[in-house]
């Protein structure tokens, strides 16, 4: 490490300390994506319209991410208070899960419902649409370290 930034070797490029946070999202994400798309085939296959089984399995993965997040992607960030988890997972809801759960039901509806497009298909066209914003959101908003949320105070 020389000058404040750390150089990674080929070897442990994936856990280098510059993308070892970005990695661990994509994982949990990875996983939430099959939470979501699993929800959404039960629910439109129950013959729930597929908005609204939309909203449902967004829902259902925003959930899902967010334990994990706590725990495994920004768990260096400490916060496991109960206190502290709830205003993590209103802050969670109020910038991941709104950003999903609006920008899934408004690409949805121009997927599907302008062109026809296969409703699995056109979700993960949406989940991957999201994706950027959503770790942004997490990393600079939700999952503050306690130094960081006590600076913004």
């Amino acid at each position: 490490m020389k000058g404040g930034t750390s150089r990674c070797g080929l070897q442990s490029f994936l856990w280098c300390s510059s993308v070892q946070r970005p990695v661990k999202f994509a994982l949990v994400g990875a996983i939430g994506v099959v939470v979501q798309l699993a929800a959404l085939e039960a629910l439109t296959g129950l013959g729930l319209h597929y908005l609204l089984a939309t909203g449902v399995a967004v829902e259902a993965a925003v959930l899902h991410n967010f334990m994990w997040h706590q725990r495994f992607t920004w768990r260096d960030r400490g916060g496991s208070r109960l206190a502290e988890t709830g205003i993590r997972l209103l802050r969670f809801h109020l910038s991941n899960g709104a950003l999903s759960i609006l920008g899934s039901l408004l690409l949805m509806r121009w997927f599907v419902g302008q062109f026809g497009m296969n409703v699995l298909v056109a979700n993960l066209l949406t989940i991957a649409a999201c994706s950027v914003g959503n770790f942004l959101a997490s990393d600079r908003w939700v999952f503050l370290s306690p130094v960081q949320a006590a600076a913004k105070e």
